[in-house]
């Protein structure tokens, strides 16, 4: 077999969540099993997905088909790359900080101002996390002085 078009298309973890539940519910529906090896890998990559703090790990995914269609449109005008898209969908940033992490020299590329505009613009397509994700550190035990 021979690859003719290597990374034709970059999908966002929501779609290859939505695409492998819908895979597992086709087998479910036909009441058959898929290879072994192949629910061996669904079954962690699913369980990858719910894993904090991805955020797809919360108790209802808040994304729709939509959302990404949206959010490219809104991001147009900043020239990002297809890469740093994605992998905004993905990690969904809330502070500039986080945002610095994914887009390569965001100083140099965007504002200040504009980068508070990105992150705002990420709030409104995709939503702020649940608070529960926020929390993680306050539940340490050092609190107590013990150790």
């Amino acid at each position: 077999m021979k690859i003719l078009e290597a990374q034709n298309a970059i999908l966002t973890n929501y779609e290859v969540y939505s695409h492998l539940t819908e895979q597992r519910e086709r087998y479910a529906q036909n009441k058959h099993r898929g290879p072994p090896n192949l629910e061996t890998v669904v079954r962690e990559i699913l369980q990858y997905f719910h894993t904090p703090p991805g955020p797809l790990s919360h108790g209802t995914i808040t994304y729709t088909p939509e959302c990404i269609a949206e959010l490219i449109e809104r991001l147009r005008p900043y020239d990002l790359t297809k890469a740093e898209v994605v992998m905004l969908f993905n990690h969904r940033p809330q502070t500039v900080a986080t945002l610095n992490t994914i887009i390569e020299d965001l100083e140099d590329r965007v504002s200040p101002e504009d980068q508070e505009v990105l992150i705002q613009i990420i709030i409104d397509v995709l939503g702020r996390p649940p608070p529960a994700q926020e929390q993680g550190a306050d539940d340490t035990p050092m609190e107590n002085g013990g150790s």
